[in-house]
């Protein structure tokens, strides 16, 4: 099957909200180019989209269950796994995490441990997401607070927590240190880019004002001339 076929199919199944794992070996093979330019592409028409149906399907699933939510959400991490764009893919995992710790109240199995959101909090500053490495690692230290083993006479159980929660504290302080930098860095160029355009228009300015323009030389340079012809006239 030709690759303009495969993009139609996995398009057509998206729309008919097939979220499978045949739906994903598709996308996969559409994606199997060895041509870097075409890859790109791809990948870039693919992002945008996969995003854009994302957005639909996350407004269409609100009445769901919350296990067949989180199988669609699942399908969509997958795919946006596949096609490179990690931004969204860590946005669902974290729609997905949330989900869960909102519905575990009637359903246990749904329970997030701090593990799991510290887990997603490193991937999250691997990929330079600070801001949502932040709020994971928040959200670990709340299933601290609320978890009953804090208040255990078990010395070596106590110790384990202190220093799981002493490894979240430095996490998030690293993604709150980046995240800064990260926030000043960007101010910094913002700011030398504005203080570059100020002063090419300055210069351009200060050039027009100081220099006449070529016309005005030319005739101006034609009045020396005609002065000196005229001088040497009057020497005659």
């Amino acid at each position: 099957m030709c690759i303009s076929h495969q993009i139609s199919l996995f398009c057509s199944l998206i729309q008919a909200r097939r979220f499978d794992d045949g739906t994903l070996r598709i996308l996969e093979s559409i994606l199997t180019t060895r041509d870097v330019k075409s890859l790109l592409d791809l990948q870039h028409s693919l992002k945008n989209f996969m995003r854009r149906e994302s957005v639909t399907v996350l407004r269409e699933i609100n009445e769901l269950h919350v296990d067949h939510k989180l199988l669609i959400l699942e399908f969509f991490v997958c795919a946006f796994a596949i096609t490179g764009d990690l931004e969204s893919c860590l946005a669902l995992r974290y729609e997905a995490l949330v989900l869960r710790e909102v519905n575990c109240g009637v359903d246990q199995r749904l329970h997030v441990s701090y593990s799991e959101w510290f887990a997603f909090a490193e991937h999250a500053v691997e990929n330079r997401f600070y801001a949502i490495a932040r709020k994971a690692c928040e959200k670990a230290l709340a299933c601290f607070q609320t978890n009953d083993k804090l208040k255990t006479k078990d010395a070596d159980t106590l110790s384990e927590h202190m220093e799981a929660i002493r490894k979240v504290k430095r996490l998030k302080d690293l993604a709150t240190v980046r995240g800064s930098s990260q926030s000043v860095q960007a101010q910094t160029v913002e700011y030398l880019k504005t203080k570059i355009i100020q002063h090419d228009k300055a210069s351009t300015r200060v050039i027009k004002e100081k220099q006449p323009s070529a016309s005005f030389l030319f005739r101006n340079g034609i009045k020396k001339h005609n002065a000196r012809k005229l001088q040497e006239l009057q020497r005659l």
